[in-house]
């Protein structure tokens, strides 16, 4: 069995509170392999139904954004759940947090970031990995409905985006406790993998820059921006380029390298003042290794690191009968952290 069990890298738990012991993660047999934990994952993970609500709120700009509710009563507690780069409320990985968090008789609300909830947005701004005043509005926006603990979740940019939050609103964060899966830490380093040439990421950069391209033609269509222009968006081949033309300058960021200094939340971590888990897979072919914060971080962080996993995979069971782990441990530790 060399290479089933993962070896978990507890964090020490030091700050208040942060009471959780991860369940071991098994991949499942012929799957252990990173691509392999990436795919599958994103290929199984198909939950039933459930019963949700969209809501569409208007933000202060004159924007809208999409959310989708599980209801539960107002008491009881509530998870915000973030997706990743082109995902949305629909993403496999968001609707499988859905159903553990109704396992638990919670509520549960997913937020579409901009452009992200089969509509295009208002406004020539959509999202970024940096972007935290949405979050934080909806968040603000499902405490007023609510009379029990919020929590949050995030995956992936959506991860990185509920850090940085976490960061910059310390002790006065909105969430009681956060969870955030295979979330990138240092940006142009996981830029750099995404756009190394003969890299393990070339599927995943094309497959990418395909939807972000669209959209973003389709925004200058009809929207004008200082330093944007179509035909130089047209012509970025990586990730990098796209975020050079059209993400930093429509985001307010000089150019690429300044938008992934400033939005990048491995450097915020130590602001963090509440509860949270930093859960990722060494194996992650988007996330060097070597970025992923240290499994002693303390304080208020506890680092769940595992040996294998992939990108937002963290398959299980077998491939007839998948188990996603990664969703089940985010919403333990967040449960493990309530009052008793």
């Amino acid at each position: 069995m060399r290479g089933q069990l993962c070896r978990l890298r507890r964090a020490v738990r030091q700050g208040p509170g942060l009471t959780f012991a991860a369940e071991p993660f098994s991949p499942a047999p012929g799957a252990g392999h990173p691509q392999a934990q990436t795919v599958l994952a994103y290929v199984l993970r198909r939950p039933a139904p459930l019963p949700l609500r969209r809501e569409r709120v208007v933000t202060p700009d004159g924007d809208f954004l999409d959310v989708d509710w599980l209801e539960a009563a107002p008491e009881r507690p509530h998870l915000l759940v973030l997706h990743g780069l082109e995902g949305s409320s629909a993403s496999g990985y968001v609707r499988q947090t859905l159903h553990e968090a109704q396992a638990l008789g919670w509520g549960a609300a997913a937020m579409n970031f901009r452009s992200c909830s089969g509509e295009p947005n208002r406004m020539l701004r959509s999202y970024c990995s940096g972007e935290t005043a949405d979050p934080l509005f909806i968040a603000r926006h499902v405490s007023a409905r609510i009379s029990g603990p919020l929590l949050a979740v995030g995956f992936s940019l959506g991860g990185n985006a509920l850090l940085k939050l976490m960061a910059e609103t310390g002790e006065h964060a909105p969430f009681h406790a956060a969870a955030a899966v295979s979330a990138p830490f240092d940006l142009l380093a996981c830029a750099e993998a995404l756009d190394a040439p003969f890299g393990r990421c070339v599927l995943y950069r094309r497959h990418f820059l395909r939807t972000l391209k669209r959209k973003a033609l389709g925004k200058l269509a009809t929207h004008q921006g200082p330093g944007l222009h179509a035909e130089r968006v047209r012509r970025a081949r990586k990730l990098q380029e796209f975020d050079d033309v059209f993400t930093a300058p429509s985001n307010g960021y000089k150019d690429a390298l300044d938008y992934y200094r400033r939005c990048s939340s491995g450097p915020l971590l130590e602001d963090v003042r509440k509860p949270t888990l930093l859960l990722n897979a060494e194996d992650d072919p988007m996330i060097p290794e070597t970025s992923l914060p240290p499994a002693g971080a303390g304080g208020f962080l506890s680092v769940l690191r595992t040996k294998q996993g992939g990108h937002v995979g963290f398959l299980g069971g077998s491939v007839l009968r998948p188990h996603f782990w990664a969703e089940r441990q985010a919403v333990r530790f967040l449960a493990a952290q309530l009052p008793s």
